[in-house]
């Protein structure tokens, strides 16, 4: 319990201290045509997360248990905040932060085998390369969708927390422990990120949390602790909107790469609905999503939810795509 109170009020200070702009490590977010912010906001909320992780996890290794078997896993969690701290002082050539992001999923790979298990019977080298693919798309989208006040923070809130929960479930200890850390550095965070935010996260903070939620993913499949399938549909809320943007913007011929303004959650706002109302309904979405993935693993019955939740995303998307077209 010390260690996770610890994580909360270091990163709740840490996030106040950076807050302020006359600190001097600040890094302005200019709004343009294609932000849901009207003021300059700093955006380093993300290196108070990451050193609150950092500082607790480095006492728990000293003082409570080992957390050498992690050591890879936050050294790949490493590259990806340097280039994405580099990259919101200075935007950087879009390869170079992909081939970061590639190398750290190699890395991560490499050095655990997590290999993604279907539960299906497919070459190894397939599973390899879904893993690999997992884990740069989850580390991007992650920060796509990193554009409204407290959205971020609260999946991670969410997402993690779920991950805690079926850690302890299946009596993995360390496991558990390192979500615990997480959701409570993000929650000293979120103080500051809830709507009206006073800081953003970054691709610092946005970034890491991606790749952080694709590595723990293929870890507690790794170790039984849970399927992939339930770690998809605990962070399904990101992943589905992002997913389905994206292609629908790769149909319509669009610069991909390109920022903007049309995903589900954004276009919630634009319809009038405002930060608040949208975050919070997003935050319902959240929580249903995370309590069908408990009960789908201790009544065994995934299967059903997932099926189930296919049909409520189509219903979703139809809904709000088709007030925002009207």
């Amino acid at each position: 319990m010390i260690f996770i109170c610890l994580a909360f009020l270091l990163s709740a200070g840490l996030t106040l201290y950076l807050s302020h702009p006359k600190t001097p490590l600040c890094i302005l977010d200019k709004p343009n045509e294609r932000s849901l912010h009207d003021k300059p906001t700093p955006v380093t909320g993300g290196v108070a997360i990451l050193l609150a992780c950092a500082i607790t996890l480095l006492l728990v290794d000293l003082f409570y248990i080992s957390i050498h078997e992690y050591l890879w896993l936050f050294i790949s969690c490493l590259l990806i905040a340097i280039i994405s701290f580099i990259d919101d002082c200075k935007q950087i050539f879009i390869p170079y932060r992909l081939l970061t992001h590639c190398i750290a999923a190699v890395l991560l790979l490499w050095n655990y085998d997590l290999s993604i298990l279907f539960s299906l019977e497919i070459p190894k080298f397939l599973q390899v390369i879904i893993s690999f693919l997992f884990v740069v798309w989850m580390t991007n989208l992650y920060n796509f969708m990193d554009g409204m006040d407290g959205f971020a923070g609260g999946m991670a809130i969410f997402g993690f927390g779920t991950f805690a929960i079926l850690g302890g479930l299946a009596e993995q200890q360390l496991f558990m422990l390192i979500n615990l850390i997480i959701i409570s550095a993000v929650g000293g965070f979120l103080i500051f990120n809830f709507p009206p935010a006073k800081i953003f996260m970054g691709d610092v903070g946005a970034s890491s949390l991606g790749f952080l939620a694709a590595a723990l993913s293929l870890w507690g499949n790794h170790e039984g602790i849970f399927s992939l399938w339930i770690a998809l549909l605990i962070f399904s809320p990101f992943i589905v909107d992002a997913t389905v943007t994206l292609l629908r913007r790769l149909f319509a011929g669009e610069k991909i790469w390109l920022a903007h303004k049309s995903h589900y959650y954004q276009r919630l706002v634009e319809l009038g609905w405002g930060h608040k109302r949208t975050v919070l309904f997003e935050y319902v979405l959240m929580a249903i999503c995370c309590i069908s993935a408990l009960l789908a693993v201790l009544l065994n019955m995934q299967w059903y939810f997932l099926l189930a939740w296919f049909f409520i995303y189509i219903t979703l998307i139809y809904i709000v795509n088709t007030i925002f077209d009207s």
